[in-house]
């Protein structure tokens, strides 16, 4: 199942949500990807150090329980909560993560974003500095949870947003990181049409990598 949560979303209800789904969650329950835009907020990640926090002005800060350390998340941004059950298709963190990359990737790409790619020792998709230089900016940030073989939390990635908040933090725990969003990269698209996209390439992935475990259903069935 894919759906949209009302605009903006408060980040500490759909939090809250996730936790009560994936907690009540059975065997049989279906998975589902949850896309949003939210309310400006910082987050950091279950060790995140709040000294990567340098300059909130007046943005709530939210200590989550997802991996990773802090990120901004606003207006202008899609949020994809994949809400999937990992143990009953045998797979590992690692290759989830991988997973989730290669749809921001593909999305990217179908977009016509040139050059998105991983970085290695730091998750999330990257692409070349629009403004030259040689270096790498980040556009997707990633952060997950893994609770009884169940995963939420998801994908963040920058459409058409303000990227000065993104000036108040370390990006991920990184001093100096360049954060762009696709209208820096020259290419705009609605923020609604790039999330069913992601979500449409979250699907296919998850298929792809477990064709005998996803039928005709966006939801997996037990092997």
């Amino acid at each position: 199942m894919i759906k949209w949560l009302a605009s903006p979303a408060d980040y500490l209800s759909v939090w809250r949500d996730m936790q009560d789904y994936t907690n009540l969650r059975g065997a049989d329950t279906p998975d589902e990807i949850w896309l949003c835009e939210h309310a400006p907020v910082y987050t950091l990640g279950q060790a995140g150090s709040p000294g990567h926090v340098l300059n909130p002005a007046g943005i709530p800060i939210v200590h989550c329980d997802r991996g990773g350390q802090v990120t901004y998340h606003g207006p202008g941004q899609v949020m994809a909560y994949a809400l999937f059950d990992l143990r009953r298709v045998d797979m590992y963190v690692k290759e989830y993560v991988t997973l989730l990359e290669g749809a921001v990737i593909d999305t990217l790409a179908e977009a016509g974003v040139a050059g998105a790619c991983r970085k290695p020792g730091a998750p999330g998709v990257y692409v070349p500095d629009p403004d030259g230089g040689g270096e790498l900016a980040k556009i997707a940030a990633l952060g997950i949870k893994i609770r009884n073989g169940r995963a939420y939390h998801g994908v963040s990635l920058n459409v058409d947003m303000d990227l000065a908040p993104f000036l108040g933090i370390n990006p991920c725990g990184y001093a100096g990181l360049r954060t762009v969003d696709m209208a820096a990269c020259g290419v705009r698209r609605e923020l609604a049409d790039v999330g069913e996209a992601l979500a449409r390439n979250l699907v296919a992935a998850w298929r792809r990598a477990r064709p005998t475990a996803v039928g005709g259903e966006p939801a997996c069935s037990p092997v």
